[in-house]
C-alpha cells in the first residue's frame, strides 16, 4: 500500500507529516531522506510481514512447552512423618527428604498440639528431630508443615504417647569401653527388660553406658549432652521394674548417692554412713515431792480496843478500891483460836488459787472492825470515868470535870483546883 505525505514541519528528531484529509502524523525524522525539507512529499509503502509473524508464534509456543515441562509436570511433595523412638519424657520424630520439585523452599516447621513447637535448620539435610521435657505416660499430636514458592503442604498429623514409667523399650543404650564380660552381661540385662542396644551413638541413643571415659564414641555423646552412666544403672533399672534416675550412677559419681528403691531409700552403705547416733541414756530426774497444802497463819493482832479499855477500868476501880475482885482474863486472840481449830481437824488438800485467797483473806487488816473497837473503848473510858467521878462524890471526894467543860448544876463554880484535901 502507497501512501503519499507531505512533509510540514522538520525537527531534529520528529517530522510533521500532512495526509490528504489535513490529519498531522509525527515521524521519526532519522527514517526520512536526508534531503527533505518543508512542502517535500514523500512515498511510504506501509506491508504486513506474514514470515515474521509466523517465527514469532512459534518461538512463543516453544517457550511455553519448556516452561510447562520444567514448572507444569511435577510439584512439591507433603513431608511423610513417623516416630523413631519415644521415651518416658522424649520423643524422636523423622521423615522422608522433602521434595520440592521445581520450586523455591521457603521453610519446614514442626507443630505440636496445634502449636508451633519450632522451625526445622537445614531442612534439606535434617531429616529428624528430638524432643524432649515431655509429661510421662502423656499423648501429643505431631505434624509438619512445608512452605515453598508452590503452596504450603502438611504432612498428616501423628499421635505419639510417652511411656510409663514401668516401660522400659523406649531405653536405646550404646555402649562404651568396658570388660568383655560385664558387656556380655550389660546385652542381657538389655533383653531382659526389653530395652535396645545399638553400636553408634545415634540421635534416639538415651544412655551412653561404660566404665572409661575415653574414645570417639564417648566424646560424641557428651557433646550430644546423652548422659554416661554405668553399668550399675541398667542392674538398678532392672532391679526396680522402672526406670530409675541416672544422678548417682553418673560415670565417677560416689556410689553411696544413688537411690535405691522406689521411695527414694538411701543404698545401705550410705544409710548407715548418714543415720544419727541415738543420744546417751540420761539419768532420770529424782522424783519431786507431791505439792502440799500449808496453812499460813495469820499475822498476830493486837488487844482489841474493849480489853485495853476494860483494863484501865479495872485499875481505876482498883485504885479507887471501888471493885476488889480480880478482872477478867482478856479473851484469846482470833489467830489463836483458828490455830487451835486446825489442830484439831485434820487440814483437807487446797488447790494454789484457794491456798493464796486463804493466805489474802487472813493477812487483810480488819480496818472495820478496828475502827469500831476503838470508838468502843472511847465510849467505855468516858462511861468509867463518869462512874467513878460519882463514886468520888458519894465518898465526899472532889469530883473531875472535863476539859473546857462546864460543871453540873450543884457545884458552886470552884474548880478542882480549889478543893482543899
Amino acid at each position: 500500500m502507497l501512501v503519499s505525505l507531505t512533509v510540514g514541519k522538520v525537527d531534529a528528531g520528529v517530522a510533521v507529516l500532512l495526509t490528504e484529509d489535513k490529519r498531522l502524523i509525527e515521524f521519526p525524522s532519522i527514517l526520512l531522506p536526508p534531503d527533505i525539507s518543508s512542502g517535500s512529499i514523500v512515498d511510504i509503502t506501509v506491508a504486513r510481514n506474514h514470515a515474521a509473524e509466523n517465527a514469532a508464534a512459534s518461538a512463543f509456543h516453544s517457550l511455553q512447552s519448556t516452561i510447562f515441562r520444567t514448572f507444569g509436570q511435577r510439584s512439591p511433595t507433603a513431608p511423610v512423618l513417623r516416630c523413631r523412638n519415644a521415651t518416658q519424657t522424649s520423643v524422636v520424630l523423622e521423615w522422608d527428604p522433602i521434595d520440592i520439585a521445581t520450586a523455591s523452599l521457603r521453610g519446614l516447621a514442626l507443630y505440636r498440639n496445634g502449636n508451633k513447637a519450632g522451625t526445622i535448620p537445614n531442612p534439606r539435610e535434617v531429616h529428624s528431630t528430638k524432643l524432649s521435657g515431655l509429661a510421662v505416660d502423656t499423648e501429643y499430636t505431631f505434624h509438619l508443615v512445608l512452605r515453598t514458592s508452590a503452596g504450603t503442604y502438611s504432612s498428616e498429623k501423628l499421635k505419639v504417647k510417652t511411656h510409663k514409667m514401668t516401660d522400659l523399650s523406649g531405653i536405646t543404650i550404646t555402649p562404651g569401653h568396658m570388660p568383655a564380660a560385664l558387656r556380655e552381661s550389660l546385652q542381657k540385662t538389655v533383653e531382659k527388660i526389653g530395652a535396645k542396644l545399638v553400636d553408634t551413638v545415634r540421635i534416639d541413643t538415651t544412655h551412653f553406658v561404660c566404665t572409661e571415659g575415653r574414645g570417639v564414641a564417648w566424646e560424641k555423646a557428651v557433646e550430644n549432652n546423652i548422659p554416661v552412666v554405668v553399668p550399675d544403672w541398667i542392674k538398678g533399672c532392672e532391679r526396680e521394674g522402672r526406670i530409675v534416675g541416672v544422678r548417682g550412677y553418673y560415670l565417677g559419681v560416689d556410689p553411696r548417692t544413688r537411690q535405691v528403691g522406689g521411695m527414694g531409700v538411701q543404698s545401705p552403705q550410705l544409710h548407715q554412713q548418714q543415720q544419727p547416733r541415738s543420744p546417751p541414756p540420761q539419768p532420770s530426774p529424782p522424783p519431786q515431792p507431791s505439792p502440799t497444802t500449808q496453812v499460813t497463819p495469820p499475822t498476830p493482832e493486837r488487844a482489841s480496843a474493849a480489853g485495853r479499855g476494860g483494863s484501865r477500868s479495872e485499875s481505876r476501880h482498883n485504885e479507887d478500891g471501888a471493885d476488889d475482885q480480880p478482872p477478867p482474863p482478856p479473851p484469846k486472840p482470833k489467830f489463836e483460836q483458828e490455830n487451835e481449830k486446825v489442830a484439831s481437824e485434820a487440814p483437807e488438800p487446797k488447790s494454789v488459787a484457794d491456798e493464796q485467797k486463804v493466805r489474802t483473806t487472813d493477812l487483810k487488816p480488819p480496818s472495820q472492825s478496828v475502827e469500831t473497837e476503838d470508838e468502843d473503848e472511847s465510849e467505855e473510858e468516858e462511861g468509867t470515868r463518869e462512874g467513878n467521878g460519882e463514886k468520888a462524890l458519894e465518898a465526899g471526894l472532889p469530883g473531875r470535870t472535863k476539859k473546857g467543860g462546864s460543871g453540873s448544876p450543884e457545884d458552886d463554880g470552884a474548880s478542882f483546883h480549889d478543893v482543899s484535901l
